[in-house]
């Protein structure tokens, strides 16, 4: 009769997992089926990218062209590897960045460039007609105080805080090569672009990387530091895009062509810091007053919807993963759980995949899954295997070895005890696993947006790119809600799993 109970409750806990099995099947089948293929348009995760990628599409838009878009792609390298990959076909790029930090060739001259180029099925379709190079970027009212007017003077203040972009510190033509060419002392952080010149304004940060066509510069009233030693090449902007993209296409792009100078695109760049502009209304205004264009684009869908399209997505990437993840790790823990120097080897690999950084697991697998949500939905799987597979062996191995003798004294096989006494015993401590995956899950999804899939975390870093707070928090909140949410589910999933005893430490009477 102590058995009967126990295998009752195993009995409602797959009736559970039923029951979400269900829900995502339901979520899935609602998704949207693709239609013809549309023009493919990326950018990467700053502000002039999200304008000039709006531009392209605008225009494409107004001339019947169907355009996908897929912004904020994080760095040079994942959007370069998204184009590779055909997961898009253009997006905005500098000439100085594809030398330098893509081809690794750096001194290429126009001919050269497209020659390059063109031998990885590549092109240079469209030359915006502004260069947009680094510079270094410091306070103007610091700067004069300490006499600072040209990179080289920077090696006689080594007590400066430095610190850029994350790719600017591991670009060929970013901080290790200038600190070389320069002699600088400093040793810089990382941080988020959007953030640093925030930083230089309440004096926390004296020096950072800047992009000369910023809005903020001025703004801020920051001074560029002129580059002496002519260490910075020419980063004129164009979109780059594959070869096999319509000719048709690439034809209406060239109305864009030479149409924007550098203070033209530091003036678009300054809009999105005025209250409620964003990029595809900076692109828009522009479009209209060149003529380009007829009418203004379509409104942005409200506050309400916006977070609740964020949220589906969010949802539906969390709980297919977290789904595989249980379907996976359960099993082959129970299995491994018979084989213990197997089981500490499954807990060594996962626990070695828990340890790559999400953002360079999503970068890794876009080269073999494309861009979107398999991605997402693969690099979620992973993460969330090692605390499903390590509460399990844990719960398991934790149930006392006299009630394993006894039912073996009872006659029970070893798949008899593991069913009907082991596996309810350890339920509480497997929930918990299967818990704290899916809160990781939540977390981690909102990186997801920077290979294009969506979720909540999609604000965050438009909010981030665009210094929007009430944007970063379109995101930030939902997705603590939602975690808040999944706590309460297991919480009551726990009580109709798991006995009484079990789940409050009480022994059964």
């Amino acid at each position: 009769m102590m058995l009967v109970a126990p295998l009752r409750y195993c009995e409602r806990a797959s009736h559970c997992v039923s029951i979400l099995a269900a829900i995502v099947l339901a979520v899935v089948l609602a998704m949207p089926c693709a239609g013809q293929e549309p023009v493919r348009i990326g950018s990467k995760a700053f502000a002039e990218s999200h304008i000039l990628a709006e531009l392209a599409a605008q225009l494409l838009e107004s001339r019947g062209v169907a355009v996908e878009r897929k912004l904020g792609l994080g760095g040079t390298l994942i959007a370069f590897e998204a184009l590779q990959a055909g997961e898009v076909d253009l997006y905005p790029e500098y000439s100085g960045t594809v030398a330098q930090a893509i081809l690794r060739q750096p001194g290429l001259n126009a001919t050269q460039l497209r020659q390059a180029l063109a031998a990885r099925q590549l092109q240079w379709a469209v030359q915006l007609g502004f260069s947009n190079s680094y510079a270094m970027a410091m306070s103007d009212d610091k700067a004069t105080s300490l006499s600072i007017d040209r990179v080289s003077d920077l090696a006689k203040h080594p007590q400066l805080k430095f610190a850029f972009s994350l790719e600017f510190l591991k670009r060929e033509d970013g901080w290790p090569a200038l600190q070389a060419h320069y002699q600088l002392p400093q040793r810089p952080r990382g941080i988020e672009h959007a953030l640093a010149y925030r930083a230089i304004a309440n004096g926390q940060l004296d020096v950072t990387d800047a992009y000369t066509t910023d809005g903020e510069i001025e703004g801020y009233k920051l001074r560029l530091l002129a580059d002496d030693r002519q260490f910075f090449p020419n980063y004129s902007a164009g979109f780059l895009a594959r070869s096999n993209l319509s000719a048709a296409v690439v034809g209406q792009l060239q109305a864009l062509s030479n149409l924007i100078d550098e203070a033209t695109m530091r003036g678009l760049n300054r809009q999105l810091a005025l209250p409620g502009m964003t990029p595809p209304e900076v692109a828009s205004q522009f479009l209209l007053e060149k003529g380009l264009i007829q009418s203004a684009a379509a409104p942005a869908p409200d506050r309400l919807n916006r977070i609740a399209g964020y949220l589906a997505v969010h949802l539906k990437l969390t709980v297919i993963a977290l789904l595989l993840a249980c379907l996976t790790a359960v099993p082959l823990a129970l299995w491994v759980s018979r084989h213990p120097s197997i089981a500490r080897g499954l807990l060594y690999v996962t626990g070695l995949i828990q340890t790559i950084p999400s953002l360079a697991l999503l970068a890794l697998l876009i080269p073999l899954v494309g861009l979107g949500q398999l991605p997402a939905i693969i690099a979620l799987f992973l993460y969330s295997l090692l605390p499903i597979v390590r509460n399990t062996l844990t719960g398991i191995f934790s149930v006392d070895p006299l009630l394993k003798q006894v039912a073996t004294g009872m006659g029970l096989t070893r798949n008899q005890q593991l069913l009907r006494i082991e596996l309810p015993l350890a339920m509480p401590t497997l929930l918990a696993g299967i818990k704290t995956a899916a809160i990781i899950s939540i977390g981690t999804a909102t990186l997801a947006a920077f290979v294009g899939a969506g979720g909540l975390g999609e604000p965050i870093i438009t909010g981030l790119t665009l210094n929007d707070h009430a944007l970063i928090l379109e995101g930030a909140i939902p997705a603590a809600l939602l975690a808040v949410l999944v706590e309460l589910l297991f919480d009551g999933l726990e009580r109709v799993a798991v006995p009484a005893h079990l789940r409050d430490g009480v022994p059964p009477s």
